[in-house]
């Protein structure tokens, strides 16, 4: 039987001040005129609650671009969902968090790009490490949990030690190291990305201390480089399972990537309810469950702990979303992983192609 949903990330709109490369929002991003909305997004979140939803994430992009962000969050709030504000914390003052956390904002999760200030501007595209830190500081005297994420790629991952430094200088309660997931942007910089082993090989240990180091103090989620992996990384807790995402447009995704997928159909708010898509359609029934895997996931033993891998990499990959994740070393197509590690890590970085703005 299927449960109801626990978290829906609002992803608002696609505009952004940053430029970040590794940025999984798809290449071709939603247009301004093409955003939901403030009523529909307020119907959104009434169907969310409603179906069940108790966490509301407000994503983008940036949702700070958006300038009815105060109704939406108060809205969300007033139903009685936890807030989060996922933000690049460029554009948030004193006077525009002050009235968020009146309308019941109850989280903040700020993205940084390095520890270095040089190469934290390069990677975005903008100068912004210093509005960073003003941000994180207007939010910890907001008395507001914070949760700092860093996407990792061959561009930072040698400083993952300064990074947390930087996070625990900034008074994060958690903080995210993500390695680089290739969708979107990132896909179409995956070789100016993509690290090496020795990298990898060198970070690990230094996020076994700080997680030891830290215990109590700071939460630390690390996020592997699943192409170097032996086992895929998991598709969300199972495709449809926990949480359900809503596109500047209204398209309804099982997860953030799930719009690579063009075998599916598109679901969308304005044709029908989240009810509806969540429990009755193709897109969302399509990989519930196990009864949809062939070998080698039917008879394997991981299939209930990482559900065959990221359906949407596995149709990047190969053109068939049920297909085994090519990442784990039982796939039958695993060889294309390894020949895009034997291809695309090289010691120059290529030039980036950085995220368009809308």
């Amino acid at each position: 039987m299927t449960e109801a949903p626990l978290g829906l990330l609002a992803e608002l709109t696609h505009r952004c001040p940053l430029h970040c490369p590794y940025c999984s929002n798809p290449i071709e991003l939603v247009q301004r005129a093409d955003e939901l909305d403030t009523a529909t997004w307020q119907r959104v979140f009434d169907e969310g609650r409603e179906l069940g939803v108790l966490q509301v994430h407000l994503s983008g992009g940036e949702p700070l671009a958006r300038p009815d962000l105060p109704q939406l969050l108060a809205h969300a709030s007033g139903l009685g969902c936890y807030t989060n504000l996922v933000t690049s914390g460029l554009g948030l003052t004193a006077e525009r968090l002050a009235d968020l956390v009146e309308r019941g904002l109850d989280h903040v999760q700020l993205s940084v790009q390095d520890s270095d200030p040089g190469n934290a501007n390069l990677i975005a595209g903008v100068k912004g490490y210093d509005r960073k830190l003003a941000a994180a500081a207007l939010i910890k005297d907001a008395e507001l949990p914070l949760t700092v994420n860093a996407v990792l790629h061959k561009a930072n991952l040698d400083n993952i030690g300064g990074i947390i430094e930087l996070a625990e200088r900034m008074g994060a309660d958690r903080l995210e190291l993500a390695n680089t997931q290739y969708y979107g942007w990132a896909l179409r910089n995956r070789a100016a990305l993509l690290p090496t082993r020795e990298q990898l090989a060198a970070a690990g240990p230094v996020v076994q201390q700080a997680k030891q180091r830290l215990d109590g103090r700071m939460e630390i989620v690390y996020v592997v480089a699943d192409y170097h992996e032996a086992n895929p990384k998991p598709c969300m807790y199972g495709w449809g399972a926990r949480q359900l995402t809503v596109a500047p447009n209204g398209d309804v995704l099982p997860c953030p990537a799930a719009s690579v997928i063009t075998t599916l159909p598109v679901q969308n708010v304005r044709r029908s309810s989240l009810a509806e898509i969540w429990y009755d359609s193709e897109t969302f029934n399509a990989y519930r469950g196990t009864e949809w895997m062939r070998e080698p996931c039917r008879s394997c033993p991981r299939k209930e702990i990482d559900f065959g891998g990221c359906r949407c990499q596995a149709f990047q990959l190969t053109g068939d979303a049920a297909a085994t994740d090519p990442v784990c070393t039982l796939s039958p197509d695993h060889g294309l992983v390894q020949d895009i590690l034997g291809a695309e890590i090289i010691p120059v970085r290529p030039e980036l192609a950085m995220r368009r703005s809308v």
